[in-house]
């Protein structure tokens, strides 16, 4: 392991015992080229982040045209999720040895074949097989740009760039919310598709022109380790609870769930829903915004990551049992704010990420994806089940809901207990 130093101020933002970067890992990219390195990732993670968010807003339209109910739609959402979470595997061992450029644009191929099967599905079965060939396409979206992160830059430009790029994700949710529904009268659901899948062609464009290759990504290649070091690392193991119900559950809640709320308990019309997700995302996009421009700020005051993460995670938990509670009265604002106060624990990500090696760094970073959208899976599909299953034992609409958000505000609250519990081994 390197014996570079860190600044004191990169320091303090990183979790206890974790890896220092490359030597002179700022000197890889100039500040030019990694603002351009950035945006071309970002271009193709804007498109992710709407095709992954979608759902909520053609949910209705769908729910109609296909005849779904709670849990075929949690099933159709969460099958994304489910076709993300299988690649994340094998996708870091390929980041760590063919570099982030190569991958992204093999899996970005898979997400064009996606869009276009979903476009021409015309049956649920078809819809759910083209939505899990979606999601796997994706999956590199997020983590080739953290992979070249954590190889080429510093640690709280690394912390940066990862809220900034959640904030580019944002910006992607939201436009699946309004822009989608003032389209659809226009062109329909499946052309949307077909653009879709030319916007993500367009996206490898950018990438195969602008992304350094192989020369770069080579910089720390080590493919003779697996996942076992991963698994077994102590600050690991103490994130993957909250990573799971807690990251999980806010990408559930924003990609689908707050969507039939608005429109089942508290009444809002398809548009008004639309609306609703609109506010909800801007609001996301605004806060890993603020993220990135507060994380060196923080860094240099001595707020860790895991003291963010402690004190700010429970107003999450707050914010949902009174949005249980208010039931109808609780709309988009409610929502917005439980996203918002969740964001504390998107701030694990790149944390884990700075725990081990730059050569690691692909295979522990999609390890914890694998936790996180695992989570967003069982989460969006369980919610559904809960609340067929609520419904049949006699439970009203409001009350099923009302049920299935307790049990998940449940599990959220005892992962937020194993990770403030939880003896963190990690120093070395």
């Amino acid at each position: 392991m390197s014996d570079v130093r860190e600044p004191e101020h990169a320091r303090s933002a990183m979790p206890e015992g974790a890896a220092p970067a490359l030597p002179n890992a700022t000197s890889l990219l100039t500040r030019r080229t990694a603002v351009v390195v950035f945006l071309a990732f970002a271009f193709a993670y804007f498109f992710s982040a709407l095709l992954r968010a979608i759902t909520a807003t053609l949910s209705p339209t769908l729910t109609q045209e296909f005849a779904l109910n709670a849990r075929d739609l949690g099933l159709l959402a969460g099958g994304f999720f489910f076709g993300f979470a299988a690649i994340q595997l094998p996708l870091g061992t390929w980041l760590d040895r063919h570099g982030p450029k190569t991958v992204i644009l093999s899996f970005l191929a898979i997400a064009v074949l996606g869009c276009v099967a979903f476009s021409l599905a015309t049956s649920f079965v078809q819809l759910l097989a083209a939505r899990v060939l979606c999601g796997a396409g994706v999956s590199a979206c997020l983590m080739a740009p953290l992979t070249g992160f954590r190889r080429w830059l510093a640690p709280t430009a690394q912390l940066r760039a990862n809220s900034w790029m959640l904030m580019t994700g944002s910006f992607g949710m939201v436009a699946s919310t309004l822009p989608v529904q003032w389209l659809m009268p226009a062109f329909g659901w499946r052309p949307l598709f077909l653009g879709l899948a030319l916007a993500i062609a367009l996206a490898m464009a950018v990438i195969a022109w602008k992304v350094p290759g192989g020369e770069v990504a080579a910089a720390s290649r080590d493919t003779a380790r697996g996942y076992g070091e991963v698994w077994r690392h102590p600050y690991f193991r103490r994130m993957a609870p909250i990573a799971f119900f807690s990251y999980g559950g806010m990408i559930a809640m924003q990609t689908l769930w707050a969507g039939p709320w608005l429109v089942r308990v508290a009444g809002y019309a398809p548009l008004e829903a639309a609306g609703g997700l609109f506010a909800i995302n801007v609001c996301m996009l605004c806060t890993f915004w603020s993220w990135g421009l507060l994380n060196p700020w923080l860094a240099r005051k001595g707020w860790t990551t895991d003291r963010l993460i402690a004190g700010g995670l429970p107003l999450s938990f707050i914010v949902l049992a009174t949005i249980i509670i208010a039931g109808p009265s609780a709309g988009a604002g409610a929502w917005a704010v439980f996203c918002m106060t969740s964001t504390f624990v998107s701030l694990a990500q790149p944390a884990v990420g700075m725990v081990f090696a730059p050569a690691v760094a692909g295979r522990a970073l999609t390890a914890f994806n694998l936790v996180i959208f695992g989570g967003v899976f069982v989460i969006q599909w369980g919610i559904g089940l809960l609340i067929d299953g609520f419904s049949a034992a006699g439970l009203g609409g409001l009350d099923a809901f009302r049920a299935a958000l307790t049990v998940f505000l449940g599990c959220c609250v005892m992962s937020y207990g194993y990770f403030v519990l939880a003896k963190d081994n990690s120093r070395q």
